[in-house]
């Protein structure tokens, strides 16, 4: 078993993983990444439990979506793309009261 080191959130984490799939964990992580400092620029410093959970949130719904229509998920959001940015704060909403209702259960 191979350990890799990878950052996500400006933070570094050890991975382990099956020997060989260094490349792809690390690919991996880059993704969530994105995702994880998207989330933080719409909305803010939340603690990085909360904007792991919002980013794995995204991910999961896009990898929803994707099985729905039968392809591969859409591309990640970036800050810097504008035609996205509806998109991308219909999903927050979507994914900010996911949370406040998961949270009134606790």
């Amino acid at each position: 078993m191979a350990t890799v080191t990878v950052e996500v959130n400006g933070r570094p984490y050890a991975v382990g993983c099956a020997d060989g799939q260094e490349d792809r964990v690390r690919m991996l992580a880059r993704q969530f990444d994105d995702h994880v400092r998207h989330v933080a620029g719409e909305v803010g410093h939340v603690g990085d439990i909360r904007l792991f959970l919002m980013a794995a949130l995204l991910l999961a719904d896009e990898l929803h979506e994707a099985r729905l229509e039968g392809g591969s998920p859409p591309p990640v959001a970036r800050p810097e793309a504008p035609s996205a940015d509806a998109g991308v704060a219909e999903a927050l909403n979507a994914v900010a009261a996911r949370l406040e209702k998961l949270a009134q259960t606790i």
